[in-house]
């Protein structure tokens, strides 16, 4: 492995910097690397080299200096986010030849920030599900087994990280899409609270529920890109100013929290293997070595689930109404599904949703005011079987539709949270398994603070680039 694919995004940053290393240099590393890697897991279907070598000679530096710049540092864009030129198809046979002539906003963000756009990362279509796969390019596979799945959405941006392809991944995040993938990889992923990061041309710009965010091998790079990505975007609504003291420095000055809150499973109302529960318990307790309190505590979640169905398929609707009517034979099942659950829906039922996710924000709001980081598990049941397009079970329980596991991940997404996820272990397959660690909204500081100390007793991230294991399903239970 070349030993420029080794260093950690801030220390590649750092090299750059100093002019010790090229940005040409590290791209003709990571395509390598990709030669020698993304056949065995398809994460970066699509590159685009000779635009990045193009923008590397011309690298605009106008930009240095300020928080989160990258000075050259190549990474890779989910394929659901337009980079002009590129190749963009949204996991969708519809778009299976889509070249954009303009970027996303994010995406110029990035590039004015001093980042080399390589790669387009695989996605489910249109970013729905929990598997990476899709009619265009096929299935992403997880790289500690190449048998089991990646998780989605943001599975090819995962796989690139873990892998060492990239330094650094672009992900967008709904009801868990940057947190699973990076327990299953055991890399780190962020879900910042809306408004952080723009979302630029969506549809839904006034809907708090999906939204863009970073993926990383280790917390302090994670920060890092944050801060490439984080600030107020004329285009987006809902955006504002980045902080004052930027992420990098909040995670280098960390403190750890005064007290923990703790849930394995919502006290019994949410299915969580017992495995992955005991993985977590014993590692969210780690806390206490720091010198934090450490307390159980479940939130209720009331009707949250059947909640997050209503307002998630109304967010659907938005998006897909009009694909479904003209394109419907190109359009998977569940996003059907989800659709038309939407267009079904009766004004009283969505507002019966809106009810209960204001109540739910309330009374996280409540429990955030004793305790300054909340802790669960970040998926329900580890990596499985990649020809599925979702775990059959969970610890026992059957699923009845395809979000049947994603609740840890969307009752922080609708208390409108920072959440990160930060691998905590392996179960006795060899899988990872990893936490959730929330702090209010906006309080990205906090949870990614929490999280770099935890990840300075664990040490995983020190795995991380690996390459690519075969191996087989686990049996179920």
């Amino acid at each position: 492995m070349n030993d420029l694919i080794r260093l950690t995004a801030t220390e590649a940053v750092a090299r750059l910097r100093r002019g010790e290393i090229s940005p040409l240099e590290l791209i003709d590393a990571a395509a390598d690397r990709i030669a020698a890697v993304d056949p065995a897991v398809n994460a970066l279907p699509t590159l685009c080299l000779d635009r990045a070598r193009d923008a590397a000679k011309r690298l605009d530096r106008s930009s240095e200096g300020e928080a989160g710049w990258l000075a050259g540092l190549p990474l890779s864009i989910k394929d659901l986010t337009d980079v002009a030129g590129v190749r963009t198809t949204y996991g969708s046979p519809i778009f299976r030849d889509h070249v954009p002539a303009m970027s996303h906003p994010l995406v110029k963000r990035i590039e004015r920030k001093g980042g080399i756009v390589l790669a387009k990362s695989n996605t489910p279509e249109f970013g729905a599900g929990g598997s990476t796969f899709n009619e265009v390019f096929g299935r992403t596979r997880n790289p500690w087994n190449t048998a089991l799945t990646c998780g989605g959405s943001t599975g090819g941006g995962a796989v690139s990280v873990a892998t060492g392809e990239v330094w650094l991944a672009h992900g967008t995040d709904h009801g868990g899409s940057l947190r699973r993938p990076g327990t299953y990889c055991s890399v780190v992923g962020l879900r910042p609270s809306p408004g952080r990061v723009t979302r630029g041309t969506s549809n839904n710009l006034f809907s708090p529920l999906s939204v863009h965010g970073p993926m990383a091998r280790n917390i302090p790079d994670l920060a890092l890109f944050l801060d490439t990505m984080a600030g107020f975007c004329p285009t987006d609504p809902l955006t504002y100013d980045a902080p004052a003291v930027s992420y990098v420095d909040a995670v280098n000055g960390a403190r750890p929290p005064k007290r923990v809150a703790w849930s394995p499973n919502y006290g019994g109302a949410l299915s969580v293997d017992r495995e992955t529960r005991d993985i977590c318990e014993k590692a969210a307790y780690r806390f206490q070595d720091m010198g934090c309190i450490v307390e159980e505590f479940h939130p209720d979640l009331g009707a949250l689930e059947d909640a997050f169905m209503v307002l998630r398929s109304q967010h659907f609707v938005v998006d897909r109404e009009l694909q479904l009517q003209a394109h419907r034979d190109l359009i998977k099942p569940d996003i059907i599904w989800n659709t038309e659950k939407g267009l079904a829906q009766t004004p009283s039922q969505l507002a019966w949703a809106e009810r209960e996710r204001a109540a739910f924000f309330r009374r996280v709001a409540a429990m955030f005011e004793t305790y300054d980081i909340f802790i669960t598990p970040s998926a329900a049941t580890p990596a499985f079987d990649v020809n599925l397009r979702n775990p059959e079970m969970v610890d026992g329980q059957n699923l009845t539709n395809y979000m049947g596991a994603s609740m840890l991940n969307a009752a922080m997404t609708l208390a409108s949270a920072a959440a990160v996820a930060v691998p905590a272990g392996f179960d006795r397959f060899g899988r990872p398994v990893g936490l959730q660690i929330a702090a209010p909204t906006r309080g990205e500081a906090a949870a990614l603070g929490a999280a770099a100390l935890f990840e300075q007793l664990t040490g995983f991230d020190k795995l991380l680039p690996i390459d690519p294991r075969a191996g087989v399903v686990p049996p179920p239970g």
